[in-house]
């Protein structure tokens, strides 16, 4: 495609401008509507007497006149339970104070206009907002219906952050909003953190949106391994499988909720391999973790370790059976009231036993001894972070409320223990090397204990290699 900025001969213009029917839209309001109102009078009344200001981003550009799909900030989809297709570049939802709480106005870019007047050709010409290049936008009046407030034009957004009110920016979204309003640096870093810890807690609906996700992202597990024996026979078959599954991604959901992750072989022992250009091969595992992203944006994230042939070989098994049980024990962990760490900590004293029952013990040190973290050569990370509209979700809240929080209902998170061996480490047997583990699924936290939403997988070795064996 070029950049097709050839002027536009008048008479051409001028026939763009008439004969064309009336498609105006009475649109009900989008699904989560009645919730986001709640989260917009929570944020309210949080920060009375102060304009409030959030942007939902812009485009990005891939290359020279090429886009990324635009997906909105976390915290603007959470304020108006906007939807994937729907969803409108450099709109800023603003709450303008007012003696009982806020006005709350949502700016953003109306439908093409085709009247004739100082914006009519944006819709044939402009590749990023016209209708005839993305497609179209809601009319202002169909905006309001939806979200259940008011909508204006982006163009009066100066207009709007006029004034002397104390405002508060989610700034780095929107240059002009950036443009228009003074930093205040601990004022918005306050705004970031209570609009990340606001969404700690799910509520209801943002819970059946999960559910949505994860069902969508156990399919397309299923989808892979039905798929295994072609991605043998292909140069990149981690292409192949990372294909697979982002089909189902698309035909579910909006998209990814993150770059698909597929490691065969000696790859599964890098945490995030996004390259996925690697063969599969049978005798190898294959780590794919991945998660669809439903038409609201809240996106499921799983892993398994799958074993090509379809059956574990006995060192394999060995170290899956090892980060299994160290999941199983963090998932016990799961319960109202226990710290957000409690899990964690206890998949990691069974890594640590266990690498310690095998002699693993880096530097001659026993990974048990007190306060000893030497195992952590082999497990890198943490085992499981919160779950949301993000995947790595409430990244902006305060270590009080998330790391070092307590678990209650309405928590989603995830538990993730792994080990990875490196192919070049001296430290391990020659017959460990190249090999990584990780198992991970997603959980609700009840006023009972735990739920698995990604129950419908498999865990334990024998039942992946039978569930293996259903699909082939």
């Amino acid at each position: 495609m070029q950049s097709h900025d050839r002027a536009v001969p008048d008479a051409l213009a001028a026939c763009f401008q008439q004969g064309w029917a009336d498609t105006g839209l009475k649109l009900p309001p989008v699904p989560g509507a009645v919730y986001a109102a709640k989260r917009r009078a929570a944020l309210s009344e949080r920060f009375p007497g102060e304009r409030i200001v959030v942007p939902s981003g812009g485009i990005k550009a891939r290359s020279n006149d090429f886009d990324y799909q635009f997906r909105p900030h976390s915290a603007y989809i959470h304020l108006t339970a906007e939807l994937g297709t729907s969803a409108v570049p450099d709109s800023v939802l603003i709450f303008e104070p007012t003696g009982a709480g806020h006005d709350v106005t949502v700016f953003t870019r109306p439908r093409s206009p085709r009247d004739g007047g100082p914006n009519s050709a944006e819709f044939y010409r402009d590749r990023q907002h016209g209708e005839f290049w993305v497609g179209r936008r809601r009319t202002l009046s169909e905006t309001a219906d939806a979200f259940g407030i008011e909508a204006a034009a982006r163009d009066d957004l100066e207009r709007a952050l006029g004034g002397h009110v104390p405002t508060r920016v989610l700034r780095g979204e929107d240059a002009l909003v950036d443009a228009l309003v003074a930093r205040n640096d601990a004022a918005e870093a306050e705004l970031r953190t209570y609009l990340s810890e606001s969404r700690l807690v799910k509520d209801e609906w943002e819970i059946e949106q999960l559910r949505t996700a994860v069902g969508s992202t156990v399919a397309g597990f299923h989808d892979v391994v039905g798929e295994l024996g072609h991605a043998t026979r292909v140069a990149r078959g981690e292409r192949w499988i990372e294909g697979t599954f982002n089909r189902r991604a698309r035909m579910d959901g909006y998209g990814l909720g993150f770059e698909t992750i597929v490691g065969s072989g000696a790859h599964s022992c890098v945490l995030h391999w996004m390259h996925n250009d690697g063969p599969v091969r049978d005798g190898d595992i294959l780590l794919l973790d991945a998660g669809v992203e439903a038409d609201s944006f809240y996106t499921g994230d799983i892993t398994r370790v799958l074993p090509v042939s379809g059956r574990f070989t006995d060192v394999q098994r060995k170290v899956y059976d090892l980060v299994h049980a160290a999941q199983s024990a963090g998932i016990a962990a799961l319960k109202p009231g226990a710290r957000f760490g409690d899990f964690h900590d206890a998949a990691a004293a069974v890594i640590a036993e266990g690498l310690d029952d095998w002699g693993l013990r880096p530097g001659g040190e026993p990974a048990l001894a007190p306060h000893s973290t030497l195992y952590g050569r082999y497990t890198v990370c943490g085992s499981g972070h919160m779950l949301g509209l993000d995947c790595h979700d409430c990244a902006s809240a305060r270590q009080e409320t998330y790391l070092g929080g307590v678990l209650e209902p309405g928590h989603v998170l995830t538990v993730e223990p792994g080990l990875y061996f490196q192919p070049d480490d001296l430290t391990i047997p020659e017959e460990l090397r190249g090999i990584g583990m990780r198992i991970e699924d997603d959980f609700l936290i009840t006023a009972d204990g735990a739920v698995c939403l990604s129950s419908g997988l498999p865990r334990q070795a024998d039942e992946v290699e039978a569930w293996m064996a259903s699909l082939r």
